[in-house]
């Protein structure tokens, strides 16, 4: 098995495409035709990790956090930054990052959280706008189903938990093939009528290149006519933050409680909790202060991040509580989530899940 073929499970998972644009996820350091060895999952590359992969026989790390984030002018080891990427290249390790991308899909980091305090009913708090496409495809009746076929195994046609769906209309075709065709059907220099079928389906812009080459390569023309179009539908399984309910109703306090024992936090950051009983749930993995307004329009009783800051309490106005449960603590489930993705793929290959916390922040 070769570190591509790995990255290709992620990546179908959490298409690279779905990356914010100052992020920087994806093979950072080593060649993704190297024979996997041995893998290690953890959050943040740090000097100590790549000595446990080492340890472990692992020449490929998988994180969360990409060890390179902005640009690299010089390695000569003067940050830890620098001093990862020295010693993983002198053991021959090949690190990646799966970071925003993971963030972003349904089930995803924020997911883990839901799935780790026990909500239902979850959804996407803030899912994505423009990122929806639809393709209209014209082919002769006989071929529909192939056609039609291929697109859905190359991603078209899901609409919420419902897939293969698609639009179908019978009509007719005109065309005149030149000097230089070979034309399917008709003849040279001649018009030709020709029964077709209009094929139409959305689908998410990352799947696009795979939903053309899937048409192409198994509609019988010789000029394949079909079209894109942009929407503005909202793509509910994409987006940041999740939203659902607990089971039944809990004081707020014991809700806290609840949350600090579940996610293994050491400590909660939260404003005033005015009596507060809990059943509705936000929450973000990392850091989530920008879905604050979200939240309280999704009527949210408690909104549950890391990284608040103080002035941004303020912004709960008295009508939701804000847990402030620490980025790292909200984020740590993420290597069960690559964990399951990659065994479930290859269940005879064991992923090494690394014993060290890369938490920089320490509770007292």
């Amino acid at each position: 098995m070769k570190i591509q073929d790995i990255i290709s499970v992620i990546e179908k998972h959490a298409p690279k495409s779905l990356q914010e644009s100052y992020d920087n996820s994806g093979l950072l350091l080593g060649d993704a035709n190297t024979e996997v060895e041995g893998l290690l999952i953890t959050i943040d590359v740090t000097e100590d990790i790549v000595e446990e992969a080492v340890k472990k026989g692992c020449n490929f790390i998988i994180s969360h956090h990409p060890i390179i984030f902005g640009g690299i002018k010089s390695i000569t080891g003067k940050n830890y930054v620098e001093r990862v990427v020295i010693k993983a290249i002198k053991y021959n390790i090949a690190i990646y990052a799966a970071h925003t991308n993971l963030d972003s899909v349904y089930d995803g980091v924020s997911k883990m959280i839901c799935d780790k305090i026990g909500l239902q009913n979850v959804k996407i708090l803030d899912p994505r706008k423009e990122l929806l496409k639809k393709v209209v495809v014209y082919c002769p009746v006989d071929y529909a189903s192939k056609v039609r076929e291929s697109m859905f195994n190359a991603g078209a046609g899901n609409i919420g938990n419902y897939d293969k769906c698609s639009f179908n209309a019978v009509g007719k075709g005109t065309f005149r093939a030149g000097e230089k065709t070979n034309p399917f059907v008709g003849e040279k220099n001649i018009l030709h009528t020709e029964q077709e079928e209009r094929i139409e389906m959305v689908f998410p812009d990352y799947c696009q290149g795979n939903i053309i080459r899937s048409i192409i390569n198994n509609h019988p023309y010789e000029e394949v006519a079909y079209d894109i179009y942009s929407l503005d539908n909202v793509f509910d399984k994409v987006g940041f933050g999740m939203i659902g309910d607990l089971s039944k109703e809990l004081a707020a306090e014991d809700f806290l409680f609840h949350v600090k024992e579940n996610m293994k936090t050491g400590c909660i950051k939260y404003n005033a909790i005015n009596n507060k009983t809990v059943r509705r749930v936000a929450v973000c993995g990392g850091s989530g202060s920008f879905l604050i307004k979200k939240a309280l329009s999704a009527n949210a009783d408690v909104f549950i991040t890391g990284d608040i800051k103080y002035h941004e309490f303020f912004d709960a106005e008295d009508k939701m509580i804000i847990a402030d449960i620490g980025h790292y603590e909200s984020e740590q489930f993420t290597k069960e989530l690559l964990f399951r993705l990659i065994s479930e793929k290859f269940p005879n290959f064991v992923p090494n899940l690394s014993e060290i916390s890369t938490n920089p922040v320490k509770y007292i």
